[in-house]
């Protein structure tokens, strides 16, 4: 079975695609909203009948994914079941890591095996490197014959199964989210501080994305505890107190150093890095006490 159609071929659905016909599958159909889009995506990948009718894109395919935002999913799941596709023997993955395999349950009652199907990764465009899936992992949830088969495309591709329970999913994609989105909400934070004391925005990347490879590579190294350095965890007043006075002047950003060093301070306070006595002077401070 390596006939497959994608939905929704944008960012991911064109990079999965690319990936999964290096690694011997025949994608047969792609679709999107626009010509122009999916004769792009056509292209990257190599294969396959651009269209913008789904129904007719699915029809071809052994295995069917959606690549759609959430918000689309039930709905062109429901145009999918009313079609006179068969779909007796079909599979049938969507690709959202929030939304559980249930929405898929208008074609699971027409037959098809179904589960959604995660990759834990970013793709800010469509032209990815299949090696982007290697090594990473895929929440994956559904029925048990979509998920032996799932877990068989992710090894394919190179990643690690992880087989998640519907209640859990919540969790887990605010967890993704927290590691991936607003990671890049607090390098935009830290690149416009420095874009304070005049500095371009090239150059202060330049400057903090070593300090951010760096720290990555000691939380790979080492762990997420050990990793965490600065003045927090040293117990250090004085330089917390001068980082407050100076972003008393930028409201959001103030508010945002305040909880996190918060959060820091708990780290601290579980490793016994900080006496108890600087512990409850630093909550103070943050709690402008």
């Amino acid at each position: 079975m390596t006939d497959v159609s994608i939905i929704g071929a944008g960012r991911l659905g064109t990079s999965l695609g690319h990936a999964l016909s290096k690694k011997g599958y025949k994608i047969k159909a792609l679709s999107c909203k626009t010509n122009s889009s999916v004769e792009e995506s056509r292209k990257i990948i190599g294969e396959g009948i651009a269209s913008i009718d789904n129904i007719l894109t699915a029809r071809v395919g052994e295995i069917v994914f959606l690549c759609l935002p959430d918000e689309e999913i039930k709905k062109v799941t429901g145009v999918l079941a009313g079609s006179d596709i068969n779909w007796s023997k079909k599979f049938v993955f969507h690709c959202s890591g929030l939304i559980p395999s249930e929405v898929l349950k208008p074609l699971e009652n027409k037959g098809a095996f179904t589960a959604s199907l995660h990759p834990v990764q970013s793709f800010a465009q469509k032209k990815t490197p299949p090696a982007q899936f290697e090594n990473i992992y895929f929440g994956l949830e559904g029925c048990t014959e979509a998920l032996d088969l799932s877990s068989k495309i992710v090894r394919k591709l190179g990643g690690h199964p992880l087989i998640l329970q519907p209640k859990d999913k919540a969790l887990y994609h605010a967890a993704c989210s927290t590691a991936s989105n607003f990671f890049v909400v607090l390098l935009e934070m830290a690149v416009s501080l420095l874009k304070q004391i005049d500095l371009q925005e090239e150059k202060a990347l330049q400057i903090l994305l070593p300090l951010v490879k760096g720290t990555l590579h000691n939380v790979k190294k080492l762990n997420i505890r050990t990793s965490l350095t600065g003045p927090v965890i040293r117990g250090d007043q004085e330089s917390i107190q001068k980082h407050l006075e100076a972003l008393r002047n930028f409201p959001p950003y103030y508010e945002t150093y305040t909880k996190l060093a918060a959060q820091a301070l708990e780290i601290a306070e579980k490793e016994g890095n900080v006496s108890p006595q600087k512990i409850k002077v630093l909550k103070n401070l943050l709690e402008g006490k």
